[in-house]
């Protein structure tokens, strides 16, 4: 395999190409790494909840059909206790009414931290062009 050496206009042409990273790039780029790591986490904390409330509904749509009388094991802790029917549907929508409180502060951190990442990529692409690339 044959090595070609760069001529002096070569490494010249290279050198107007690259542009210098200054330091408030630099941290533009970490901040922007910084948020996408926390969108993900987020993402993913969002489908889990998301789960947990499809499977309290399910739970609640099961409940409908038990009889008044019986009493409903349900978790606590590490425990099951024997409650009640109406005292069950009641902690079940308990439980999805925080669920989605939870959920709706979640879309509202993720709806910012996504707004942050939209202004550091104009500023970004403002700056470096096509050198750069901020697609996640």
């Amino acid at each position: 395999m044959q090595r070609r050496m760069l001529s002096k206009e070569d490494e010249a042409a290279v050198g107007k190409d690259e542009l210098e990273v200054r330091r408030e790039d630099q941290d533009k780029i970490n901040k922007f790494s910084r948020l996408h790591q926390r969108e993900t986490a987020l993402e993913d904390e969002l489908k889990v909840k998301a789960k947990d409330k499809e499977d309290l509904e399910e739970l609640s749509n099961e409940l409908e059909l038990a009889d008044e009388d019986d009493k409903i094991p349900y978790k606590i802790g590490d425990t099951f206790v024997s409650l009640p029917l109406p005292e069950v549907q009641e902690m079940l929508a308990s439980s999805t009414e925080q669920i989605e409180e939870s959920v709706s502060a979640v879309e509202g951190k993720l709806s910012t931290i996504r707004e942050e990442m939209e202004q550091l990529k104009v500023q970004l692409y403002a700056r470096f062009g096509k050198s750069i690339n901020l697609e996640t």
